[in-house]
C-alpha cells in the first residue's frame, strides 16, 4: 500500500525529458525518495541565477555554521530593489525554507516552484514578487542523517532541528541568539513582505489531512489585519486548496489525547518566525504538512499552496495593500498595547475534522494501554476550533523610551530591526517614568540558552535621571512600534526582560559592612523620622522581620541614600 501511494503522489512529477538535465532536482531523480543537500540547493539556485533574468540569488548575512543566508528572488521584470518594487506597487512574499531541515517539504518544492516559473510552466503574476530563503538552518541541514524525527514518513534522509548552537531557531526571532536570526531581521526589514510564509511540518496525531495551516492569531494581529486575515485571507486560501482537491484546516494544536474534542488555535509569539512578522504589520503563516503522508504527496501540497498564495496575493493586491499602509499609520498613534493573550474558552467556531477512529491496546513495550489509530476506519465530523483570544496586561504608549548606551546588547538587536532612533548630543538630566521590579519568577531549567522570567511586576515612579552624551532616545510614532513595545516593556512574555537581557539590574554591586553600617543607620533613623516610624510599623506587623536584625538593617539601607540606586531599577525609561 505504501508503494502505491508513493507511486501516485509521485505521478505529478515533471517528466525528466521535458527539462534540461541540469534542472531536475534531485527530489525528482529519485521519485521523491530523497531531498536536497545544503550544497546541492544553493548550487540549483546559482544555476538559476545564471539561466534566468528573472531570477537572482544573493548572499546575505552570516550564520552560526559559517555560511551565508541566501535569499533567491524571482522578479518577473529583473527587477531586485525593494524599495523600487515597493513603490511599483508590488506585493511581496517572503518564504522561509528548512527553518527545522528534518521538515525539508518546503526547500524541494520552492526549488521546483521557481524552476517552473522559469521556464514558463507556471506563472508569476506581475504584481507578485517571490523572496525565498532557500535553507535557513545551515547548520542543521549540514547535520545530515537517516535516524532523526524517526516518526516521519521520508524522506531517506535529512538535517537535524537543532542549528550550528543547538539552537531551535524557531524560537530565536526576537533574542536573536544565533547569527542566522539576525541576518533573517535583515533580510525581513529589507523585503518588508505582505505575506510571511513559513515552511512546516507537523508531528502529533495522525488524521486524514494532508496539510493544516497555523496563521497568525487573528486577534493579536488585530485591528483591519486582524478582520481582514479572519473573514476573507484564511477562507480565501480553504477556497483555493479545496479546488485542488486538499482539505485545509488550521494547525491541530488540540488539548486531548487525541484531537476528537477540538483545539485552540495555536499561539505565536514574537519568539516564533510569524509572530516577529506580526510585530512589523505582515500576514504570517506557518503550512504544517503531516509527517506521515508519503514525501511525494507532501511536497506536492506544499507547492501548491505556494501557488495558492500567489494567486490569492495577486487577486486581492490592492486590499493587502491599503491593510497594510493603514494598519502601519494607525500603529504611530495607538495608546494602548496589550501584552498577553488568553483563549476565550466560551467563543468557537466549527470546522470539518477527517480523522481516524482512536483507541487503546496493549504495549508490546511496556504491557501498559497505548494510544493507536485506525487508518481502516476513517470520519468527518465537526469539531469545535477556539480560536477567539482575549487582551489583557495594556500598557500605556510612551513618547520615547530613552536606553543608556551601556545595554549595547539592546541596542544592536533594535538597530537590526531596523528601529528608528537618535544619540542624545550633551549630557542631560530628563524627568523620566522609572519601573523598578518588585517580582519575578525565573524558569528552574533553561529554555533556548536561557531562564525565562514570567510573572513579571513592576513599580512605577518619576525620577530625575542624569544620561550621557551617545544615549539612545527612541521615539514611538514609528512603524516598529508594536516591536518596541513587545521587546522593552518588561512585563511582556517575549520581552528582553523575559529573556535576560537586563538581568545584571537582578543583583546587588554594592553594601555594608553590618557592624560599621550599624551606627549609620542609627544616626539616619535619628534624622529621618519618617523612616524610623515605617520601620516600628513593619516590625509591629512582621513578626518575622522584627525578630531578624539583618533585615532590619537592611532595611534601613533601602531606606536611605545609600541605597544602590541601579539594583532593580529597570534601565530602560519611559518619557511621557
Amino acid at each position: 500500500m505504501r508503494k502505491l501511494l508513493i507511486a501516485a503522489a509521485c505521478s505529478w512529477l515533471i517528466p525528466l525529458h521535458t527539462l534540461a538535465q541540469d534542472l531536475t532536482t534531485r527530489f525528482e531523480r529519485t521519485q521523491g525518495r530523497e531531498t536536497t543537500t545544503y550544497t546541492e540547493c544553493i548550487d540549483y539556485y546559482r544555476r538559476l541565477d545564471q539561466r534566468f533574468p528573472q531570477i537572482k540569488l544573493l548572499e546575505m548575512g552570516p550564520t552560526d555554521a559559517g555560511y551565508p543566508l541566501h535569499l533567491a528572488i524571482f522578479s518577473g521584470q529583473g527587477n531586485f530593489d525593494f524599495n523600487s518594487l515597493h513603490q511599483q506597487n508590488k506585493r511581496i512574499i517572503l518564504i522561509n525554507n528548512g527553518i527545522h531541515p528534518g521538515e525539508p517539504d518546503g526547500i524541494d518544492a520552492s526549488m521546483l516552484l521557481l524552476r517552473d516559473l522559469a521556464l514558463g510552466k507556471k506563472h508569476l503574476p506581475d504584481n507578485v514578487v517571490l523572496a525565498v530563503i532557500p535553507i535557513y538552518n545551515i547548520g542543521g541541514a549540514l547535520n545530515r542523517s537517516p535516524d532523526f524525527r524517526v516518526d516521519q514518513n521520508g524522506p531517506d534522509a535529512f538535517g537535524s532541528r537543532g542549528n550550528a548552537q543547538n539552537l531551535d531557531l524557531n524560537r530565536d526571532f526576537i533574542k536573536a541568539d544565533s547569527k542566522n536570526a539576525r541576518s533573517f531581521q535583515q533580510i525581513y526589514q529589507l523585503t518588508d513582505p505582505d505575506v510571511f510564509v513559513d515552511n512546516h511540518v507537523s508531528n502529533g496525531a495522525d488524521y486524514q489531512h494532508v496539510l493544516t495551516l497555523l496563521s497568525t492569531q487573528h486577534n493579536k494581529l488585530g485591528g483591519v489585519m486582524g478582520d481582514y486575515l479572519d473573514k476573507e485571507f484564511e477562507p480565501g486560501l480553504y477556497k483555493l486548496m479545496k479546488a485542488r482537491g486538499y482539505d485545509l484546516i488550521p494547525y491541530v494544536n488540540h488539548f486531548g489525547e487525541t484531537p476528537d474534542s477540538g483545539w485552540t488555535q495555536y499561539f505565536d509569539g514574537p519568539r516564533y518566525s510569524s509572530g516577529y512578522a506580526a510585530l512589523f504589520h505582515t500576514f504570517g503563516f506557518v503550512p504544517e504538512t503531516h509527517m506521515l503522508k508519503p514525501y511525494p504527496q507532501r511536497v506536492k501540497a506544499t507547492y501548491e499552496l505556494m501557488e495558492c498564495f500567489i494567486q490569492f496575493v495577486s487577486e486581492h493586491s490592492a486590499a493587502i495593500k491599503s491593510i497594510r499602509d493603514q494598519t502601519k499609520q494607525t500603529v504611530k498613534t495607538q495608546n494602548s498595547f496589550p501584552l498577553e493573550w488568553k483563549t476565550d474558552m466560551n467563543q468557537h467556531s466549527t470546522i470539518t475534522f477527517k480523522g481516524f477512529a482512536a483507541g487503546h491496546k496493549p504495549s508490546e513495550v511496556s504491557g501498559l494501554p497505548r494510544l493507536y489509530y485506525d487508518r481502516s476506519k476513517p470520519y468527518e465530523r465537526q469539531i469545535p476550533f477556539y480560536n477567539v483570544a482575549e487582551p489583557g496586561n495594556f500598557v500605556q504608549k510612551p513618547a520615547a523610551y530613552v536606553i543608556p548606551q551601556g545595554w549595547w546588547a539592546v541596542i544592536d538587536l533594535l538597530k537590526n530591526s531596523n528601529v528608528q532612533m537618535q544619540r542624545l548630543a550633551h549630557d542631560t538630566a530628563i524627568t523620566v517614568e522609572v519601573y523598578h521590579i518588585t517580582d519575578y519568577k525565573t524558569a528552574a531549567r533553561p529554555y533556548e540558552k536561557h531562564y525565562l522570567h514570567s510573572q513579571v511586576k513592576v513599580a512605577a515612579t518619576q525620577e530625575k535621571i542624569a544620561f550621557r552624551k551617545g544615549d539612545y532616545y527612541i521615539p514611538l510614532n514609528q512603524n516598529a512600534n508594536r516591536y518596541l513595545i513587545e521587546t522593552l516593556e518588561p512585563t511582556g512574555g517575549d520581552s528582553f526582560f523575559a529573556w535576560n537581557f537586563f538581568d545584571a539590574i537582578l543583583a546587588p554591586k554594592e553594601g555594608y559592612s553590618s557592624y560599621v553600617f550599624e551606627d549609620t543607620a542609627a544616626e539616619y533613623l535619628r534624622q529621618h523620622p519618617e523612616v524610623k516610624a515605617e520601620l516600628e510599623k513593619r516590625k509591629a506587623t512582621d513578626t518575622a522581620f522584627a525578630h531578624n536584625a539583618s533585615a532590619q538593617l537592611d532595611f534601613v539601607y533601602n531606606h536611605s541614600q545609600y541605597a544602590e540606586p541601579g539594583y532593580l531599577r529597570y534601565p530602560v525609561y519611559r518619557i511621557k
